[in-house]
């Protein structure tokens, strides 16, 4: 860990987990193994979680490409899991490890601390303090431009996401997660490129693209003339190193 101060392992679509010097957050988690084309990730298993101290599981929201009830069978081998969770996810059995939160609340457990945003979709963002890190995690937190909506929508859904962005603009970040969305076509750009000239985080890692991993690239030389590193992911399981 003394050479780079985390490690981000990428687990599919939004899923990441991001191991530092003391913490392992998990963010997004859900298991693609309904998708044929995609193998399921044989690293979040028991062994895996029973081996960790400090585990947080944050979810942004109970969109099934960004939850599944599975994360809660982690604890049975690894009682001390924390569950940080967005205030719409229905959970079964609560419990004390469970903390649900809503946008623009903060919380701080041990020596972590969270914040949340809001969303231009259902749920909220996180921003985490651990470490000597900032680590932002976008959920859902998007410019949703669809093509084939009216540009009424269009200037709504803009306006909306830089309202947001306008919250977070003061903070220092270090990490951060955001939608390249290739749904959206020749606009999957747009959230991307107006995080990194507003924020301007160390590391900027693209997400929300399922098993289209050709856009990272795509999206690297597109705002390659700006401030943020921009790392291309190639398949589940691939690890980016932040080294500051």
């Amino acid at each position: 860990m003394s050479e780079y101060k985390a490690k981000i392992t990428h687990l599919f679509h939004s899923g990441f987990i991001v191991e530092t010097e003391n913490h392992t957050l998990v963010f997004d988690y859900f298991n693609p193994r309904t998708n044929s084309n995609l193998p399921s990730s044989g690293l979040l298993n028991f062994h895996y979680f029973a081996e960790k101290d400090n585990v947080f599981v944050l979810v942004s929201h109970s969109h099934s490409d960004h939850y599944t009830p599975e994360i809660f069978k982690w604890q049975s081998l690894n009682p001390n899991i924390k569950y940080i969770l967005s205030d719409d996810v229905k959970a079964k059995d609560i419990k004390p490890n469970y903390y649900f939160m809503k946008k623009y609340e903060e919380l701080k457990i041990d020596k972590i601390k969270i914040k949340t945003y809001g969303t231009t979709d259902r749920g909220l963002s996180f921003l985490v303090k651990v470490d000597g890190l900032s680590i932002f995690h976008s959920g859902d937190l998007n410019w949703w431009h669809w093509k084939d909506d009216s540009p009424q929508v269009q200037a709504k859904e803009e306006r909306d996401f830089k309202d947001e962005i306008e919250k977070i603009k003061d903070e220092k970040i270090d990490i951060a997660f955001v939608p390249v969305d290739p749904r959206l076509e020749e606009f999957y750009y747009l959230a991307g490129e107006y995080f990194a000239r507003t924020i301007k985080p160390n590391l900027l890692v693209p997400m929300h693209f399922g098993d289209k991993f050709y856009i990272t690239e795509k999206f690297k030389k597109k705002i390659s003339n700006l401030y943020p590193e921009i790392p291309t992911i190639s398949n589940i399981m691939d690890v980016i190193f932040f080294k500051e």
